[in-house]
């Protein structure tokens, strides 16, 4: 296999104009960029160095050091800004550094100084073909040295490229510091093998301060004037971003694809992200494995996992639940003489489900046990306390008591029993054994300063733990209202049907979520023709709604009065909705009684078919899983999708009644759904729904994958195109 320095080569040879890498006031093409490049390795192999480190802000000089010292064979050792002075002067002193890069020193290329050292007396020895040594924070504070080979992160940079090929990633903006691995393989080597254009900025000029500092209006305006089609993020400015969006800030429609990844990714967050039009995608990896294991891509995406593996490495589940990882691993770490497992242990415990996705539950050393005998993962709740109720901090504890406890850092304007309505809000959604009962709210952040976060702001839970009693004794502490279970005590947990049925019907529902109309509307490739064709289609299923809910509530027993009283509701709801699709058509110029008087594709004939088929023979309440599949994907996907739809075909606003009508109306239908659907208790009317909703899911899916889109990309530049 070719290597990154060949791989490099090669795009300068096939597209020697084209915009390789901007940053303020400068723009490189990808033959200008093997050109310096090549000379700076020519000055540093002249210097004798063996070790570099590579220092300061994401900026066009950082990149050229860090290729220099590709092409050289020159190990690099990138230093991130974010450490503490001990960290680094631990850093430098343990990697026997010879020489700095992006210091104070002697020019010796384009925007690049260097500094000569002499290594230090603490120096290690590097494994034999060690390419980058990167340094983790780890959950102590003392770095740890990964060595990596060439081999190996070129193994992670192909494996990724050709996992994105398709999605169109000509223009990455770097938000994390490029001394991340995850930037530097991920966001810059990555899109540079694409044939992508890379752009930095300064991170202050991105609004982003520390390890963990944001200022979002500083974001969110660079993100407008750059437009970038693709970011790589963590779960905090996931979150921001999304916010944003969501209220009207900030504009979805440049971009092409979201990874985060570095901490779990509460499912809620995703759901809000793909509901306004971000394509945002969780994926899993560790610097020993070269920063990625498992991503999610718009084709290959299930929601609760962090993706398929890669297809350099092989995944398996230890018998103690822990993730271990072949096939590229790494070297070892820096002065560590302990010998590598063939398979490695990541530490994390997770599970691979029927079809290969991979998901992570959260550290092995850091899981919980409640007095009940249940095993919870506090990294789960924390995500879930962060991301959905609105926390700035969280740390779960509870080892052996009844139920959890919470240290909480909330914004400075909630008071205490708003943050208590959140967490007792969160709880709702939550299974018995994972719900807080008592909150404790601090004064003020934990801070790396007092040894409670790592320097890139992780938990050092072990300090956090051992100070757990003055923590406490600084909090203001309430008790939240916890809804049991019956069963709790009994070690069991009875989930409530609603998240049942939206776990049971997972994997069927990552169908609709892969049709190519989706990412084609994303892309600006939808024509009328598109659009029209999905009106049509949903014509003739929404004309047999309030057939199917009368066919339904004729034939429920007597035991389930309650549910026929909804039906009558719903059904002074949806009647007469299909006229409004044909008022949608006809304001496209569609002649809607050829409509009227037409049929439909051969998905929605056997769905309505189906549909009647288990009213009439099975068990009435199937109907019931149709409804799952069409509200819950109209919240989701009707309003951004018309938005971007309206946007690209500059139709009228009458062309929208039913997608704009529906993305709203179906937040207060599936909210009344959820309700009705936990009052069925009996398992026969929960299996049909389920199994009904399965098929419909394969079904509808079926229909928006056959949606005819316009092949190629919108022709829509990003601002970077090659002058």
């Amino acid at each position: 296999m070719a290597l990154l320095p060949e791989l490099l080569r090669q795009q300068a040879v096939r597209h020697p104009e084209r915009l390789a890498l901007v940053g303020p006031g400068e723009r490189w093409r990808y033959g200008e960029l093997l050109e310096a490049a090549t000379g700076l390795a020519e000055e540093l192999l002249g210097l004798g160095v063996h070790r570099v480190g590579l220092c300061g802000d994401n900026t066009v000089a950082w990149v050229l050091g860090d290729l220099a010292c590709l092409l050289a064979g020159i190990a690099c050792v990138p230093v991130p800004p974010f450490f503490s002075e001990s960290q680094t002067e631990h850093l430098m002193a343990q990697s026997g550094l010879d020489g700095l890069l992006g210091q104070a020193g002697t020019p010796i290329g384009p925007g690049v100084l260097f500094k000569s050292l002499l290594p230090s007396a603490e120096a290690h020895p590097m494994p034999e073909g060690t390419s980058k040594i990167t340094y983790t924070s780890g959950s102590t504070g003392t770095p740890k040295g990964v060595c990596l080979s060439l081999e190996q992160m070129t193994a992670t940079a192909v494996a990724l490229r050709d996992r994105l090929e398709g999605v169109g990633l000509e223009h990455h903006l770097c938000v994390l510091p490029l001394a991340t691995l995850l930037e530097n393989i991920a966001g810059v080597y990555v899109p540079l093998l694409l044939g992508g254009c890379v752009e930095v900025r300064p991170l202050t000029d991105l609004g982003l301060s520390g390890s963990s500092g944001l200022d979002l209006s500083t974001l969110v305006a660079a993100l407008q004037q750059s437009r970038p089609h693709s970011l790589i993020l963590v779960p905090e400015l996931a979150q921001a971003l999304v916010s944003a969006v969501e209220s009207g800030d900030l504009p979805a429609s440049s971009f092409r694809f979201l990874a985060v990844g570095g901490a779990r990714v509460a499912p809620d967050l995703l759901t809000r992200a793909h509901r306004v039009g971000l394509p945002l995608y969780e994926g899993y990896g560790l610097s020993e494995c070269s920063s990625v294991v498992a991503l999610n891509s718009p084709g290959q995406n299930r929601a609760g996992s962090v993706g398929l593996p890669l297809s350099h490495v092989a995944v398996r589940i230890d018998g103690d639940g822990h993730i271990r990882v072949r096939g590229n691993g790494f070297l070892g770490y820096l002065g560590s003489t302990e010998p590598l497992d063939e398979w490695l242990d990541t530490g994390d415990i997770g599970a691979l489900d029927a079809e290969g996705f991979l998901h992570v539950s959260g550290r092995a050393r850091n899981r919980l046990i409640t007095s009940f005998g249940r095993n919870v993962s506090p990294e789960w709740i924390e995500s879930e306390l962060i991301q959905g109720a609105g926390m700035g901090q969280a740390f779960v504890f509870g080892d052996g008591e009844a139920h959890l406890s919470a240290l909480l850092v909330a914004p400075a304007d909630r008071t205490d029993e708003q943050v208590r309505c959140a967490v007792a809000n969160l709880n709702s959604t939550l299974p018995d054994y994972a719900r807080i009962a008592r909150a404790h709210r601090l004064p003020r952040p934990l801070s790396a300063s007092e040894g409670y976060l790592t320097a890139n702001g992780r938990l050092v839970r072990d300090r956090i733990g051992s100070d757990l009693a003055h923590l406490l004794g600084t909090a203001r502490s309430f008790e939240i209202d916890i809804v049991h279970n019956p069963s709790e005590t009994a070690g069991d947990n009875t989930m409530a049907f609603f998240d049942q049925l939206q776990s049971e019907t997972e994997a069927a529902r990552s169908h609709v979520h892969q049709a190519p109309a989706l990412q084609a509307i994303r892309e600006g490739r939808l024509d009328l023709s598109g659009y029209t064709w999905f009106l049509t289609q949903a014509y003739h299923h929404v004309k047999h709604t309030v057939p199917l809910m009368m066919a339904c509530g004729a034939r429920l027993p007597e035991r389930l009065e309650f549910v026929r009283e909804a039906l009558v509701e719903y059904i002074e709801e949806e009647y007469g909705h299909q006229e409004w699709i044909l008022n949608d058509l006809g304001a496209c110029g569609v002649d809607k009684e050829k409509v009227r008087n037409g049929h439909p594709d051969t998905p929605i004939e056997l769905m309505v078919a189906y549909l009647y088929d288990r009213i009439q023979r099975g068990n009435p309440m199937a109907f019931f899983g149709m409804v799952q599949v069409l509200e819950g994907t109209s919240i989701e996907l009707a309003t951004p999708m018309g938005k971007a739809i309206q946007q690209q075909l500059d139709l009228p606003d009458e062309a929208f009644s039913y997608l704009y009508s529906h993305g709203d109306l179906d937040q207060d239908h599936f909210e009344f759904y959820r309700n009705l659907m936990d009052r069925i208790t009996d398992e026969a009317d929960q299996q049909a729904i389920i199994e009904s909703a399965r098929m419909v899911y394969r079904l509808y899916g079926d229909m928006l994958h056959s949606i005819p889109v316009v092949s190629g990309r919108s022709q829509g530049g990003s601002g970077h195109e090659a002058a």
